[in-house]
């Protein structure tokens, strides 16, 4: 038998271990001779990519009250991260962002609300929860532009269907405080800058640049299908990049990224056909 961890067999210690891991990965950030992201300032002129997500999940089978409280820690959790600028060179970590969004809101006695996460397989309300509705429409903006991606955890397990009809499957990424982060590097010559803003129903991102940007980028799925093994559901995709000459509207390039595969652990619709895994 397997020993157990000390948070297993004392689970009230556990916000203090996550506090710990926390502060020694932003220590290791501080120390690591990278450069990040922290500068925000006015918009840039041209657009790199853009998106929009729809906040409140009403297919979640839980209390209407979280997805608020959700909605409520999405702006939190952006304050830091709305206009800010990535130099030539410099890196975003979503961590460390986050880190300073808590610290201004402390200051202003805002706090995180219990919102929905998944722990052990299981979705539980806890502070802070649905951050990565926020993680998962930014890692999209990235992939949709030059950006490179140093850092990023797709879930596996999806409890819940997505808010949006018509969203793309495997674009997702989970974040957890000292353990998972999302980083991209800019390794190009040009400045970019995330934009953030909400209304009530939607949360909308924006990558933008200082200068034209010649390539414009797609995301598409292809070879989606559900498959079953040792009796446990999954949804199989391929995560495929276009890429388009702006000006002419040649495609340049047609990539594979990924292959994305996650357990799926809420009721499927009677009429969707699930494969056999051989």
């Amino acid at each position: 038998m397997a020993r157990k961890r000390i948070t297993e067999i004392f689970p009230f210690i556990i916000p203090l271990r996550a506090w710990q891991r926390n502060q020694f990965y932003l220590l290791g950030l501080h120390f690591d001779h990278n450069h990040y992201a922290k500068k925000q300032g006015d918009l840039l002129p041209y657009e790199v990519s853009s998106t929009k997500t729809l906040m409140v999940n009403e297919h979640s089978g839980y209390d209407i009250v979280y997805q608020k409280n959700k909605i409520d820690n999405l702006k939190i959790a952006s304050h830091s991260m709305k206009n800010l600028l990535i130099y030539p060179g410099e890196i975003f970590s979503f961590a460390q962002m986050l880190e300073k969004s808590r610290r201004c809101e402390r200051r202003h006695g805002r706090k995180f609300k219990d919102g929905l996460i998944l722990i052990n397989g299981k979705i539980v309300p806890q502070k802070g929860g649905g951050l990565c509705h926020l993680s998962n429409m930014l890692y999209y903006l990235f992939l949709m532009s030059p950006l490179t991606v140093l850092e990023r955890h797709g879930h596996k397990v999806k409890s819940l269907p997505n808010p949006d009809k018509d969203a793309l499957e495997g674009i997702d990424a989970t974040i957890n405080s000292g353990w998972k982060d999302l980083k991209v590097r800019n390794d190009t010559n040009y400045t970019f800058q995330i934009v953030i803003d909400f209304d009530d129903e939607y949360m909308y991102g924006k990558i933008l640049a200082n200068e034209p940007f010649d390539l414009q980028y797609e995301i598409i799925n292809e070879n989606f299908c559900y498959l079953k093994k040792q009796d446990k559901i999954y949804e199989h995709v391929e995560v495929v990049r276009i890429t388009t000459n702006r000006k002419n509207k040649e495609e340049t390039s047609c990539e594979k990224l990924y292959d994305e595969e996650v357990e799926v652990t809420y009721e499927l619709p009677k009429d969707i056909t699930i494969k056999e895994s051989v």
